[in-house]
């Protein structure tokens, strides 16, 4: 019996064939071609994933709240877990943004070349004050028909908090938060298993109308972003492990060393959870903390997402003529802190989470294309940052309870 060619493999052969057909049609004018008899088939592709950011969003985050349910019972393992979690997301978010406007203002990022009559949705700009207002919805039907992200994180928060409240009067919602997330699940794969045709089609279109320089900038956002990954790995967990752990670099790196190459080869972060176990447990976290904090981490902790995010969304704006503000750009690392709590467990949550944060920001979601044919190159480095930051949380969550105690381990 023939080997199933995997979902990866199926994307780098239509990423490699969509920019052959994409340059052929350039050189010998046929781009007419690319764009009328291609693009439409991506254009069905980049719908389809419109249609289920609202329900994958809406459901994965209540989903993930209600599985904190049982922090309660864990006390101050729980909590200080989650405001780890949250705080070094939206520092990632930071990062990201700083390197990314460095990268645009240094003229790195491209502005495209839009076929005659075209354009491309503007972005709005709003103060901060009006944002915040934005946020909270004053109707939850408008919230969903309008994609209005913010107001959807929101409202996942709030059906979330209240059915973890309600406790057994609520068990029927949890059931069905937790049925309808399995459906949604599906149906995403399905959506998600598309995507060699996605990426084909519209790779074809971007390379036929914007030449052989659009390659160059795809590897200059992945350069952007892997040093994002890098600066936060070293910044943040390195040093947290360092300030707060006693802990040197040289050796937290050494310990978590073989959970990160697993992470980065496999883009797994559920998959690494053993070996990730075994690094924390060598680098003398409390077994029970690890249990807890390893496999949570791995569902609401996205800080290699967030930077992606960041990244992807101030070089798409370029490529669009659109210049965000820092309202806006507070209001990215706002969306994705908040994201954090539940949309990292999907599969796929780097392409709907980014077209959540597009749409935020007003920006056109068929832009998404251009970057998602290599979104596996950037999922590797996210998922081996996501899973470093897991094992630091676990290691400073043990020294802190351990110093709480008057005990201490190795």
């Amino acid at each position: 019996m023939k080997k199933k060619v995997s979902l990866p493999v199926q994307i780098v052969i239509a990423l490699i064939a969509g920019i052959l057909v994409g340059l052929a049609c350039y050189f010998t004018g046929a781009v007419s071609l690319a764009s009328g008899y291609l693009k439409p088939f991506g254009d069905i592709f980049v719908n389809l994933l419109k249609f289920i950011v609202v329900p994958v969003v809406l459901l994965s985050m209540i989903d993930g709240i209600l599985s904190m349910g049982d922090m309660r019972k864990v006390g101050s393992v729980g909590w200080k877990t989650v405001a780890y979690f949250l705080c070094t997301t939206a520092i990632a978010c930071v990062i990201g943004l700083v390197l990314a406007n460095i990268f645009d203002n240094a003229g790195l990022f491209p502005t495209l070349v839009l076929e005659e009559g075209a354009v491309w949705e503007k972005a709005t700009s709003a103060n901060f004050m009006d944002t915040l207002v934005a946020i909270f919805p004053s109707n939850m039907w408008d919230a969903f028909v309008k994609a209005n992200m913010l107001q959807v994180i929101v409202i996942a928060l709030l059906l979330g908090g209240s059915i973890m409240a309600a406790g057994e009067n609520g068990r029927m919602c949890r059931e069905f938060v937790s049925s309808a997330y399995a459906v949604i699940e599906k149906m995403m794969g399905f959506i998600i298993s598309l995507s060699p045709i996605g990426v084909f089609t519209m790779m074809a279109w971007v390379v036929a109308t914007q030449g052989a320089g659009i390659l160059g900038s795809l590897a200059l956002v992945l350069l952007c972003a892997y040093i994002g990954y890098a600066a936060h790995a070293i910044l943040v967990y390195s040093m947290s492990a360092r300030i707060f752990a006693g802990m040197s670099p040289v050796r937290f790196f050494k310990g978590a060393f073989a959970a990160m190459i697993f992470g980065f080869t496999s883009a797994s972060s559920a998959a690494t959870l053993p070996v990730s176990r075994e690094c924390a447990d060598e680098l003398g976290a409390d077994g029970e903390i690890s249990s807890f904090v390893l496999p949570l981490g791995s569902t609401i902790n996205m800080d290699g997402t967030a930077i992606y995010q960041c990244v992807a969304t101030i070089f798409l704006a370029s490529c669009a003529g659109v210049h965000l503000s820092l309202g806006q750009m507070v209001t990215i690392v706002v969306t994705a802190t908040l994201a954090s709590i539940g949309t990292a467990g999907v599969s796929g949550a780097g392409t709907i989470m980014l077209a959540m944060v597009l749409t935020a920001m007003g920006i056109d979601v068929n832009l998404i294309m251009i970057i998602y044919g290599v979104d596996r190159l950037f999922d590797m480095g996210r998922t081996c940052l996501n899973i470093t930051g897991d094992i630091s949380c676990a290691v400073c969550v043990s020294k802190w309870e351990s110093g709480k105690s008057g005990g201490s381990r190795r």
